[in-house]
Parts: C-alpha cells; sequence; structure tokens
C-alpha cells in the first residue's frame, strides 16, 4: 500500500528533442541536469533530495516535505531560464535547448517504477499539453515555458508570494487523455495574454483583459463599472456588480 503524502512536483521536457543529432541529444542531457542543479542551489531547493523519473530530454521530480513553492516558481524558474540563455548563446537556434515545465502540489508516493497518485499523472497531462507546448512555439526566442497547475497558482502566484505578478500568466484550458481542468502559463520575457495559444483562454490574469478581447474571454469583470455611451448634457449613470470597495471615496450628485 502506498504511503500518502502530499508533495510539491516540478516536471520538465525538452522541445524537440527527437528531431536533432545524437551528439547534440546528449549535450541536452548534460545541460539539463547541470542547469536544474543550478537552478535548484540558487533557490536553496536541496537537488540531492529530490526523487526523480528520467527519461532522456525529461525528468519527473518529487520534492521533499517542506519544499518551498514560492522558492521553485520564482528563483528556481528565473535561474534556469538565464541558464538556458546562457547555453543558447552561441549555438544556431535549430540547436537552442528549449525547455517545458510545469509546477504542480498534490499526492505523490514512490513506487517499483516510478511515482503513483494523482499529481504525478496530472503534472504529466500539464506538461505534454497543446497549451503550453503552443505557447513556447508561439516565443521563438522564449527558452522556458512554464505551467503551473490551478492549485499553485491560486496559493502562490496570486497570494503575491512570489515576485512574478499574476497578471503575467494566462489561464488556458487543458483536456490530455483522462485528465481535464486549467493550468496558469508564464514566458519569461513574453506577455503570455498576447501569444498565439492553442485551445481556449479560461481567464488572462486577475482584472485584466485577455488577448481575445474582453474579460476572460468575454465575461464581465464584477468590479468593473459599465457605462453607455454619453452626449454633452447627458446624465451619465454606472452600474456596479458585486462589491465595491470606495474605502474614502466621496460619492456627489449634481444636476
Amino acid at each position: 500500500m502506498a504511503t500518502f503524502g502530499r508533495r510539491l512536483l516540478l516536471a520538465v521536457d525538452a522541445k524537440g528533442y527527437g528531431g536533432v543529432r545524437v551528439v547534440t541529444q546528449g549535450q541536452f542531457q548534460e545541460a539539463i541536469q547541470k542547469l536544474l542543479g543550478q537552478a535548484a542551489e540558487a533557490a536553496g531547493l536541496e537537488r540531492e533530495r529530490w526523487q526523480t523519473q528520467e527519461g532522456g530530454d525529461s525528468v519527473l521530480a518529487v520534492l521533499p516535505e517542506g519544499a518551498s513553492e514560492p522558492d521553485l516558481v520564482d528563483t528556481f524558474m528565473r535561474r534556469l531560464d538565464a541558464g538556458l540563455r546562457d547555453f543558447n548563446h552561441d549555438r544556431l537556434p535549430e540547436r537552442w535547448l528549449r525547455l517545458r515545465a510545469a509546477v504542480h502540489f498534490g499526492t505523490a508516493s514512490p513506487a517499483a517504477n516510478g511515482f503513483v497518485g494523482r499529481a504525478p499523472v496530472e503534472i504529466g497531462r500539464i506538461l505534454d499539453s497543446a497549451p503550453l507546448r503552443s505557447a513556447l512555439a508561439a516565443a521563438p526566442d522564449a527558452c522556458l515555458a512554464v505551467a503551473v497547475s490551478a492549485t499553485v497558482f491560486n496559493d502562490v502566484i496570486s497570494e503575491a508570494y512570489t515576485t512574478i505578478r499574476a497578471q503575467e500568466f494566462r489561464e488556458v484550458r487543458i483536456a490530455e487523455k483522462e485528465y481535464s481542468g486549467t493550468a496558469w502559463i508564464w514566458v519569461p520575457g513574453y506577455d503570455a495574454r498576447a501569444l498565439g495559444i492553442e485551445g481556449p483562454t479560461v481567464h488572462a490574469g486577475p482584472d485584466e483583459p485577455s488577448a481575445q478581447g474582453g474579460d476572460g474571454g468575454g465575461a464581465e469583470n464584477p468590479a468593473r463599472p459599465q457605462s453607455a455611451p454619453t452626449a454633452p448634457g447627458d446624465t451619465v449613470v454606472q452600474h456596479f456588480n458585486g462589491t465595491v470597495n470606495a474605502e474614502g471615496a466621496v460619492f456627489g450628485i449634481s444636476k
């Protein structure tokens, strides 16, 4: 019987690995291990304590209990992106090492051939999802595209525990095999809301218009006033739906 436990998970995979020469594949594998180690050291995430399942150009890691979610999403990913840029600096674009990464938090336990639990399955579906793949493809100068699960976004990003603002992420729907849910995508150096990402956008970011126009793909923001066009001398009437925080505000009526 597997031991129950909730853990922080990281998954990475290289874009276009199967289409490069054997020598380049070897360089990619070596670089991935080196860059993950450097990023982990910068974020204080004790790489030596990770439990990993590796497959050439991919790594699934279950981090130890107590590993910092903000440090993995923020410091780790920023250092990983910087390391990828250094590695690619003198390489032809077609030989760049470009990674997709996913972060999730949920149930995961070691097993005979990897890990068991919902979280390892879910992070795998997020990592391989069409929206994340198309986000990296739509940003040709990007070395990294990151997707975080709704759990991580709601608990870490939207609560401002990182220096990456919630508005820099774009929420997308994911439907891969038996998994259906949402994830939030961030591409360093790009506005993810403006990228041509495959699949429907759920919401571009808190109080931000989506790349497809409107708020959250057409849904009204309940805290944003809706005004009708006016002509000179008209009375302006604004309707607010939901609760409005107006502390310190002064309202007046004139005719």
